[in-house]
């Protein structure tokens, strides 16, 4: 069924501007968010490597304020089983700052890119989808790396939200690598289909971004990201070693990630309106 079918478009008892009401509140064909989704990754493999390097610094920088409310909010909880439900509201913060601001985010452009890769098929754009990579994972880290070194000045924070800092920090790496892949994987498809939902989503994208970023910190989920800023400051903190931040973080929740976002949501999202397009073109 057309999306205008659904909407009341062919209906005999609405007039043209009902019709056309009817549309505005209806779900967006598959198609159109993959073309809204695929237009954003066409912008952005356009866009100078210094305009990408800025944003992702700035991602980076707002997605330490996950770590850091999540810490707060922690501290002035008692020790229970549900502490981190209630605790896990603040690791949505960065992601609000992030996805509204349209900052630029490595695990968002998992799916964005992708999309313009999947459809044009030669060696340039996938060149242009590595260099984006590249420069959004590299400036995306050193914000982390900044906002964590600001987290580890003294006398900044009460004791219990330092105390809450040291205990989150060490998070990230507490399991193995393929544990840690497989929790990455699901961080990485969650986010990504929370790009492809945006579209459809209209006044209600704040509560789609608060949904998927909760459901990844009550999980417990790995996100080279977010977690990078908890694993950043274990590091400069002196309470893990940059081996178990480059072995046990970095690379299993890259690679997670990645497989989540590109194989599980890119291909697949494509995959269901590919033949569409074809036909179409």
């Amino acid at each position: 069924m057309s999306s205008d079918s659904a909407a009341g478009g062919n209906s005999p008892h609405l007039s043209e501007d009902e019709r056309e009401q009817a549309a505005d509140h209806s779900t967006p064909h598959a198609l159109v968010i993959h073309e809204v989704v695929r237009e954003d990754g066409e912008a952005a493999l356009r866009r100078p490597a210094a305009a990408l390097a800025w944003s992702g610094l700035a991602a980076g920088l707002s997605m330490g304020f996950s770590f850091l409310v999540q810490a707060v909010l922690s501290a002035g909880l008692p020790e229970t089983e549900w502490r981190h439900l209630v605790a896990g509201l603040g690791y949505c913060t960065g992601f609000v700052i992030v996805i509204l601001g349209r900052q630029q985010l490595f695990t968002e452009s998992t799916l964005t890119v992708v999309l313009p890769v999947l459809m044009h098929r030669n060696a340039a754009t996938l060149a242009s989808a590595l260099r984006l990579w590249a420069v959004v994972l590299a400036a995306n880290v050193a914000g982390t790396f900044a906002f964590a070194a600001l987290l580890t000045v003294p006398d900044v924070f009460q004791p219990s939200v330092v105390k809450a800092l040291d205990t989150l920090s060490l998070e990230p790496m507490a399991h193995g690598f393929w544990s840690t892949t497989l929790r990455a994987v699901f961080a990485g498809w969650l986010i990504a289909l929370m790009v492809w939902l945006l579209p459809s989503a209209r006044s209600a994208r704040l509560l789609t971004v608060l949904l998927i970023s909760y459901v990844v910190a009550v999980s417990r989920l790995s996100h080279i990201i977010a977690g990078s800023v908890e694993a950043a400051y274990a590091v400069l903190a002196h309470h893990a070693p940059v081996r178990d931040f480059l072995l046990r973080f970095f690379a299993p929740t890259l690679l997670g990630n990645i497989i989540g976002g590109v194989s599980l949501v890119a291909m697949v999202n494509h995959a269901s309106v590919a033949s569409e397009i074809e036909h179409r073109g």
